[in-house]
Order: C-alpha cells, then sequence, then structure tokens
C-alpha cells in the first residue's frame, strides 16, 4: 500500500510539474512582446542603415551587420516590407518615413523591361504594404505597371510565366514553385487596374504548376522545364534541394502559401485542396522539435542545417489556409501548427537578440551552392512579421467576436 501511494504522488509531481512548464512556455511567447522587441531592433538597425547603402539580404557568419544588394537583387522588396511591418504595428511615423524611403528607389523595376520574375517579391513586398497602409496613389501606378511588366514573361503555348529569363540556354520556358508567389501581385492588378487578362494569367500559371510541378507524392519540384513551342512537359528539377525527387523545405511552403492564394482569388476548389494537400505533407514529415531542415531527405539529417525561412513562410500560409476552408476542425489545425512555427521561432533557439541586426537565425538559402547556410536571410524576417501580425490580428478578431457574443 505504501509503494502504491509513494508511485502515485510521483506521477503526481510529474505531472504537476510538466503542467507547470506547459503554462510557463505558453507564458512566455507573447505576439505583443515579440513584437515590440522586433519593432525596437528594426528601429536600431535604422540608424546604420541608408538608401544609399542598399537592401539587407543576408548576415555572413561571424559578422553582426546587413549585407547588402542592389534594388535589382530579387530580395530587395523584403526590407521596406519589414519596415512596413514594423510600421503597422507600432504607428511610429519615423518607420514609416525610413519604409517609404526604402520603397522608392523599388519603382525602377516596375518601368524597365522584365528580366526577372521576381517582381512580385519585389514590388508587391514593399509597394504593396506601402499602398495598403497609405492610400498612396503614386504607390497604385508603380503596382499596376509591375504587374503589366511581369506579365509579359508569360508564355500562352505553355500557359506560365517563364521563372528564369537567364537560363534560356539551358531551358526554353522553366517554371519554378516560387512563382507562385509572384501571383498576387497580377490577382490584385486585375482588380484595381484596367488589365483584366491579368487575372487568367495569373490562374493559368497556377494550373500548369499545379498540374505539373506539384507531384503524386504531395511534395513539389523546384523546377518545371516545358517546350516553350508546343507547352508539352519535360522534366521536374529540384536545383535547391538535396535531389530533384526529395522535398525542398522551402520550395514546399511557396507552394503551400502560393496556392492558398490562389485559392483565395479564384474561389477554386482544385487550388485549395493542393495548398491543403501540401500543409498536410509538411506537418507529417516535421521533425519533432518543429522546424524543418532545409531539406526533409537530406542524408546528413539530423546534421543538417534547418530553414526558419521555411517555417515562417509555412506560418504565413497555414494562417491563409485557415481562412480559406470550411470545417473548424481544419481551421484549428491550421492555426495551431501557424501558433506552433511562430512559438519556437521566438524562443532563444532562432531569436538573435543581441547576436546581430536580423530577428531570426538559422536560414538556409541555396545549399548545394554552398550560399547562405544557416545564417540570417531578410525573407525569413519579412515571414516571420508578416506571420506576427497576422495571428496578432486574428486573434484580436476572435476576443472581438468571443466579446460580442457575451454582450449578446
Amino acid at each position: 500500500m505504501t509503494r502504491i501511494v509513494l508511485l502515485l504522488s510521483i506521477l503526481f509531481f510529474v505531472s504537476c510539474n510538466s503542467l507547470k512548464k506547459e503554462e510557463e512556455q505558453t507564458k512566455e511567447f507573447s505576439l505583443d512582446k515579440v513584437l515590440n522587441s522586433n519593432v525596437l531592433k528594426t528601429k536600431e538597425t535604422l540608424k546604420t542603415l541608408s538608401v544609399s547603402d542598399g537592401f539587407p539580404r543576408n548576415i555572413e557568419e561571424g559578422e553582426t551587420n546587413w549585407k547588402t544588394v542592389g534594388v535589382r537583387d530579387w530580395c530587395s522588396g523584403f526590407w521596406p516590407g519589414v519596415l512596413w511591418y514594423a510600421y503597422e504595428y507600432s504607428k511610429d511615423e519615423s518607420i514609416k518615413h525610413y519604409a517609404e524611403a526604402f520603397t522608392k528607389p523599388i519603382d525602377t523595376i516596375a518601368f524597365s523591361s522584365a528580366d526577372n520574375h521576381d517582381i512580385g517579391f519585389m514590388v508587391y513586398c514593399s509597394y504593396g504594404n506601402g499602398y495598403r497602409l497609405t492610400g498612396n496613389e503614386n504607390y497604385k501606378k508603380v503596382l499596376l505597371s509591375a504587374a503589366d511588366t511581369l506579365a509579359t514573361l508569360y508564355n500562352p503555348n505553355v500557359g506560365s510565366i517563364l521563372s528564369w529569363p537567364v537560363h534560356l540556354d539551358t531551358y526554353k520556358h522553366n517554371t519554378i514553385i516560387d512563382n507562385m508567389m509572384n501571383l498576387e501581385l497580377l490577382f490584385w492588378a486585375s482588380k484595381n487596374g484596367e488589365n483584366k487578362a491579368l487575372y487568367d494569367i495569373a490562374e493559368s500559371h497556377a494550373e500548369v504548376t499545379m498540374k505539373h510541378i506539384v507531384r503524386p507524392d504531395n511534395a513539389v519540384y523546384h523546377l518545371g522545364s516545358f517546350d516553350d513551342q508546343t507547352g508539352e512537359f519535360l522534366k521536374g528539377y529540384t536545383h535547391q534541394g538535396y535531389a530533384d525527387e526529395s522535398m525542398w523545405a522551402r520550395g514546399q511552403t511557396w507552394g503551400i502559401y502560393g496556392f492558398a492564394i490562389a485559392a483565395r482569388e479564384t474561389e477554386r476548389e482544385d487550388f485549395l485542396d493542393t495548398s491543403k494537400r501540401l500543409a498536410d505533407h509538411f506537418l507529417k514529415r516535421m521533425p519533432e522539435d518543429g522546424i524543418p531542415y532545409w531539406d526533409f531527405d537530406d542524408p546528413k539529417i539530423p546534421n543538417s542545417p534547418k530553414d526558419a525561412s521555411a517555417a515562417a513562410v509555412a506560418a504565413c500560409g497555414m494562417l491563409e489556409l485557415s481562412g480559406l476552408v470550411k470545417e473548424e476542425s481544419l481551421k484549428k489545425k491550421y492555426i495551431d501548427a501557424a501558433k506552433s512555427f511562430l512559438e519556437i521561432l521566438s524562443s532563444d533557439n532562432y531569436l538573435s537578440g543581441d547576436t546581430n541586426q536580423a530577428l531570426l537565425l538559422h536560414s538556409t538559402g541555396h545549399h548545394p551552392k554552398n550560399s547562405e547556410i544557416n545564417v540570417p536571410i531578410i525573407y525569413a524576417d519579412y515571414y516571420f512579421m508578416e506571420a506576427l501580425l497576422r495571428l496578432n490580428k486574428l486573434e484580436e478578431s476572435l476576443t472581438d467576436a468571443d466579446g460580442a457574443v457575451a454582450t449578446n
């Protein structure tokens, strides 16, 4: 009898300690706390940067300050986007001033010939957020022009936008999964401008990507190669992943988020189903610590670098999905997944703290080329801020709804 009592006491003690730890972890993750900290850090970083320096892209190992790039780099729009998000949360006019200053140079992308499929990343993340928050009509003009420029890369024979114009010697026509994220600019412009054909281009591109780049195993190729005259699909590749048939983490999240956006804009169930399939497969293969390795099939796992940027993009995609699915159980599933990613990214393991100027550590850019491995990368910070803000707004709306129900 004494042994039974002792055993029950031990079990009770362990259970209480476990619950206490869970409560402490929950209390430690505060959206407002993380967002306020991110805003303060962004303001500090602004003291060392000017528009003439260029745009932050990454922080090399052993360094503390951002390495900058020019306006034509595909990552140029993310830093202005971070500033717009910091302004949106803080309402700090000094941050708005810098957001405007870093956004302005990107207008050159909208008014020049299309040599980059990432016009959506560059212009929509900067001017798109700026227009959403200010209603500046000049921003709208830039966005509409950028959409028309992006559309010049569309090949009607294939039905998709050319992704890498610089590689025509290797691929007559190619489409990469990343390009799903550039469609939002086209959808927006079709509703806010006179070129309604942009909607058809975006829808067609998503359809071709769904048919050929999304694989039967619910993972994605990085790139699909097509005959530019007949539109025939030739082969799938995964250049930034471990192997063509492997599951490259960030590519999977571009697909999750991109098809969710396409589903939102077209109301097509097949796009929504594709996003759900990609999301469910991503969650199913998630390692125990809750953050993806750069590629799920890297044979060096667990001694393989993580990709915080993929987790941040996934959080955005899951939150987008949660607003589209009808089943309450699925809504909860995707919101909980997004919360989990953000909670882990907000921990000491991933927040950079005083280590350097970035918000997040441990992202991986192009592992096969030994480029940007296990370092801060600006798009990780951008999608981290976006996801935090989206979750914050969602929780505020749920709180308001509960209050309204209680009042009634």
